[in-house]
């Protein structure tokens, strides 16, 4: 599932809300986010990650599969197994439009690593999805507006 925005803000802006510095403010349920291989503009790099959703917390390993940053696009894959059930796999894309001006890309998908969890996938609300995808898309632009 993919979504665009366009975003009235320089694109190196946009893209600096993705650096490890800034990640929990892109994605508030991130309570630890550890660089442990590598270095963060690199493809392979790894962090150790805590989510925290209500009273459950999960902790994984997220790989950066692809990582690019040029003036004009900036783009940066990434992968993580999710309480040993879900593989998930996020792209973030920026394509510089004008001086001021950015168009997001956010695109993922969810796979469950058995039948039970990809029958539970399935089962899962699309409507809620696209709901949590337009709060990121949100979330983004906003932080984007204060940094």
């Amino acid at each position: 599932m993919g979504k665009e925005r366009i975003i009235h803000l320089n694109i190196e802006k946009v893209w600096s809300l993705f650096s490890d510095v800034n990640i929990q403010k892109i994605m508030p349920q991130v309570e630890k986010h550890e660089l442990i291989e590598k270095t963060e503009q690199e493809v392979g790099a790894k962090h150790l990650q805590t989510y925290k959703e209500g009273k459950r917390t999960e902790t994984y390993i997220v790989e950066t599969l692809v990582y690019e940053d040029e003036p004009d696009k900036k783009y940066k894959q990434i992968f993580f197994v999710l309480g040993k059930a879900f593989e998930v796999d996020l792209c973030f894309s920026l394509l510089r439009l004008g001086e001021n001006e950015t168009k997001f890309t956010y695109s993922g998908c969810n796979q469950g690593l058995n039948f039970i969890d990809r029958a539970m996938m399935e089962m899962a609300n699309n409507k809620s999805n696209l709901k949590t995808v337009e709060a990121f898309l949100d979330r983004v632009e906003q932080e984007a507006m204060e940094v």
